[in-house]
């Protein structure tokens, strides 16, 4: 158990391990302290933006958007592999995710398969975002690699941790895939970390999650039965997953990512729909709010879920 460092601690811990650093207003007491304890940590979480561009991946990641204020990280690595420092407490990077994940980290262990969105994460690690289009083509500088991997080992240096404290986003929270694309291989980032460290690497791959599936069926059942039902909690545990990927496509506040296929999810649905070049919002219309398996499919070769019948 690490309580968080002090903010000049967190600074000159990413400084001394060779980072060139920018501070972003007053990032220090740019948090969201009110809204629930931050700490004790146990890791640090790596993510990709969905932006282009330096100067505007910083204003989002640092003022947030609608439905999800800022920051959203600690701090953003940009492609150059300068590190942007937004914020510093409570911040809405993480979410919820899986308790067994956390275990995992406490215990500096192999990472079982994420399944569940239970635990606070935002209460328990370090956020950093990289600037990524978070596609998958789009690729990642060396420069940017580096700074992940001394971002990395700077905080596990601090707090005694291994190399294992460090995991991705896409390791925590059903239904992510980032960080992702040409240029980013986990295991030699892990390495690289241990390395820095200077402790011996594990020799046992991080093995690749399966990819998480969404059963069709299931998921109407849900947006038929869920809406009038307010207040309802999670009734198939495939929601969370497609609610994820309509978070990522910019259609669902993150706040909203709550397992209920509410009116909120179903209105993101027919704006994917439409996205898609459907039309009609009437019952019974191609864009009506109730996901069909083509619609679907294509949510999951974006976001890296599979459809099953």
């Amino acid at each position: 158990m690490s309580s968080p460092m002090p903010a000049s601690s967190f600074l000159s811990a990413l400084e001394g391990e060779g980072l060139v650093v920018v501070q972003v207003g007053d990032w220090r007491n740019h948090n969201r302290n009110h809204k629930g304890p931050w700490g004790p940590v146990h890791g640090v979480m790596i993510h990709h933006t969905v932006t282009k561009g330096t100067a505007a991946t910083v204003g989002i990641v640092r003022k947030g958007y609608s439905g999800l204020p800022g920051p959203l990280c600690h701090g953003m690595i940009a492609k150059d592999g300068r590190v942007h420092l937004v914020g510093y407490g409570r911040a809405n990077h993480a979410g919820l995710g899986d308790p067994d994940v956390l275990s995992a980290v406490i215990a500096e262990r192999a990472l079982p398969g994420d399944n569940e969105a239970s635990v606070d994460g935002n209460r328990h690690f370090y956020g950093f975002e990289c600037e990524n289009l978070g596609d998958g083509d789009d690729p990642w500088p060396t420069a940017q690699v580096e700074a992940i991997v001394r971002v990395g080992a700077a905080l596990c240096r601090h707090h005694g941790w291994s190399a294992r404290s460090v995991i991705r986003h896409l390791d925590w929270q059903p239904g992510k895939v980032d960080p992702r694309g040409p240029g980013l291989d986990w295991d030699d980032i892990e390495k690289r970390i241990a390395k820095r460290l200077g402790s011996k690497p594990t020799t046992t791959p991080r093995p690749t999650p399966a990819r998480p599936v969404v059963d069709l069926s299931e998921l109407v059942k849900a947006a038929r039965t869920n809406p009038p039902m307010k207040g309802t909690p999670c009734t198939y545990e495939g929601v969370r997953i497609y609610e994820a990927a309509l978070v990522d496509e910019g259609l669902l506040a993150k706040t909203r990512l709550d397992g209920h296929f509410g009116t909120d999810t179903e209105e993101a649905t027919s704006k994917w729909q439409e996205r898609l070049g459907y039309r009609g919002r009437k019952p019974g219309q191609p864009a009506d709010g109730i996901p069909g398996k083509t619609s679907l499919v294509k949510l999951g070769q974006r976001h890296g879920f599979d459809v099953r019948d």
